[in-house]
């Protein structure tokens, strides 16, 4: 609308209603449609049929993640969005989104809330300045179970960055390697295995657990170029500079192709061993290990 200034009486502005900020969070996941200016014009000349047929594409939303602090607002103001243009035939869903993840909050090292009041708040920036981004994500993964809150440890990150100095020395010194150790392929399919199975199901902190295990069964032996690059394409979603640098190095520019996930060889990955239990009247007396196949 064109107003005069109140104050001066000057010349005309024009103002536009806008929706208060919670209002447009309700409904911001069905707007992603909107985003495209050819969208726009299709469904302005076509109407709300257009604006259907775009949403079916969109909509449900496969997976929201999110804070548990938002559940009881956002969440719930979303779905009475959601249901009442599904009343009117709006969205053909009744439920706005398909699974619903809530990440466990980050606690200061205090075990308290993180606050500025409480001065127990971690900067990113100084940790990635002193330790890197890789080494400050791949530590928030480590931390525990992706639902859980998790208290702070100065001396975790450490750790991590450790573990990426050793993934940068192993990697650096088999890039001319042209034939893989038998055992160590035999640790890579297990982790290729388990790293892909645990980003499937949200297990960040045990995929990182098989990336460490692989690297102390596999640091003194050999890996080819290829298996090399299996190997940091698995820990790529964790520490993605290093592991493009690392890859670089080794003559792969597109290391992150969503098509290139390395598979896994279940016979390749098959120990040929098992740890076999003993027990009398139902009490453990002794472990042994024992050839797969036997009787």
């Amino acid at each position: 609308v064109e107003v005069k200034c109140p104050t001066c009486g000057g010349e005309a502005k024009r103002e536009t209603n806008t929706m208060p900020q919670w209002a447009g969070s309700c409904w911001y996941y069905l707007a992603f449609t909107l985003g495209n200016k050819n969208v726009k014009c299709k469904i302005k000349n076509n109407g709300l049929a257009e604006f259907r047929d775009l949403l079916s594409l969109w909509s449900p939303v496969d997976l929201y993640i999110g804070g548990i602090e938002h559940a009881v607002l956002h969440l719930l103001y979303a779905r009475f969005w959601h249901k009442f243009l599904y009343d009117i035939g709006v969205v053909g869903t009744k439920e706005p989104f398909g699974k619903l993840m809530n990440q466990g909050l980050m606690m200061g090292s205090d075990n308290q809330k993180m606050s500025k009041s409480r001065g127990n708040v971690i900067s990113p920036d100084e940790m990635i300045k002193n330790f890197g981004a890789d080494a400050l994500r791949l530590y928030e993964m480590f931390m525990g179970p992706f639902e859980d809150s998790k208290s702070w440890d100065p001396h975790g990150i450490v750790g991590t960055k450790r573990f990426l100095d050793r993934v940068w020395n192993f990697v650096s010194k088999n890039l001319e390697t042209e034939s893989s150790d038998a055992q160590a392929l035999k640790s890579l399919h297990k982790t290729i295995k388990k790293v892909t199975g645990d980003i499937e199901n949200f297990r960040f902190n045990t995929a990182i657990s098989a990336l460490m295990i692989f690297l102390n069964e596999a640091e003194n032996l050999a890996l080819n170029k290829n298996d090399l690059v299996s190997f940091l394409k698995i820990l790529s979603p964790f520490a993605p500079h290093i592991a493009q640098e690392l890859g670089s190095q080794l003559g792969y520019k597109k290391l992150f192709d969503v098509d290139a996930w390395p598979t896994y060889d279940d016979k390749v990955a098959e120990e040929n061993t098992f740890e076999l239990i003993i027990q009398i009247n139902g009490k453990t007396r002794s472990k042994v290990v024992a050839p797969r196949g036997i009787d």
